[in-house]
């Protein structure tokens, strides 16, 4: 492994800053952390954000086991994921998504296979959430190792905005339309390996919105649905191909459109929008970002109406 992360109590942060100088490790600064310390070849950073450590350098394996695992987390787990989570060496498909929470750019919904051995590549890939990934480079790195994984079968449905705006349209609603992409996805990973068993992606609503949209081929296949599924390895896998398929469809079309295409629902995106409308009308925003957004109606009131006010899934 060359790159290690964690989450931490404010408690375990604490005590972990305590250990690193029991044990002569020399702190330095960085940006957004809590601590940077460091010693021979061995960094730990430890975020605000979580806050949550990461460890990266040489000897990570023998620090996480014999000193961060035993007493600072009081859990043994690096080397026994296989004894805490056999299902995840098991047989079946992750799916995940990307884009669905940022107004420009395509839906994108990626699914990987997995079984024990490319599960077992993975976890010594440092595969993980790409919610946790902050580089777009460690992305496109991460990405070529799931593709070139000996024995995997991927999948990645593009939805890009002017498409998505027509099914949102037709739908009426975003898990109608999760549900469709998902449907799709593990139709094309059946045909590459028509005996997986399951299926496993985050719970964005009932299961049966995605059944609903199986053809023949998905019938038979369990679906499985749970909040935080990115850490199981084929989702978080599936994580990162669907992030690397947007945030490359951002980079191509903001160079065709002269403009940066940034992510989420920033007050930059807000004025790169405004910008966009000015230069080529309010249908300027179809073909780059999904309309339904609130920011759509902001940016173009007369174009665009303003969306429901948010009703509670109830099963």
């Amino acid at each position: 492994m060359n790159s290690y992360t964690h989450p931490l109590s404010p408690d375990q942060a604490a005590k972990l800053r305590v250990l690193l100088q029991e044990l002569g490790f020399d702190f330095g600064t960085r940006p957004y952390t809590l601590f940077f310390a460091q010693k021979d070849k061995l960094s730990v950073a430890v975020y605000e954000k979580g806050p949550k450590v990461l460890l990266q350098g040489k000897g990570l394996e023998e620090f996480v086991q014999f000193q961060l695992e035993p007493k600072i987390l009081e859990e043994a787990k690096l080397g026994y994921e296989e004894v805490h989570s056999p299902e995840m060496f098991e047989p079946h498909f992750g799916i995940d998504e990307s884009g669905k929470g940022d107004f420009f750019g395509p839906l994108v919904i990626a699914g990987v296979y997995v079984d024990t051995a490319i599960a077992r590549t993975f976890l010594q890939s440092g595969i993980q959430d790409s919610k946790r990934i902050g580089s777009d480079a460690r992305i496109r790195a991460l990405a070529k190792i799931i593709r070139t994984t000996a024995g995997i079968a991927v999948d990645t449905v593009a939805i890009g905005p002017e498409r998505y705006n027509d099914l949102y349209e037709k739908f009426g609603n975003l898990n109608s339309l999760l549900g469709w992409g998902h449907a799709r996805v593990i139709e094309n990973l059946l045909a590459k390996k028509p005996d997986c068993p399951r299926a496993l992606s985050d719970k964005f609503a009932d299961s049966r919105v995605i059944e609903r949209s199986l053809l023949q081929h998905g019938k038979n296949i369990r679906l499985e649905q749970r909040t935080k599924a990115e850490s199981d390895l084929a989702v978080a896998a599936a994580s990162i191909l669907a992030r690397e398929a947007f945030i490359d469809w951002l980079d191509r079309r903001g160079k065709a459109v002269g403009a940066k295409l940034g992510r989420g629902v920033s007050a930059q995106v807000k004025e790169v929008a405004k910008k966009l409308v000015e230069a080529g009308g309010p249908e300027a925003l179809r073909k780059v970002a999904k309309v339904h957004f609130r920011t759509a109606h902001e940016i173009a009131p007369e174009s665009y109406a303003a969306p429901p006010p948010r009703r509670e899934w109830r099963r």
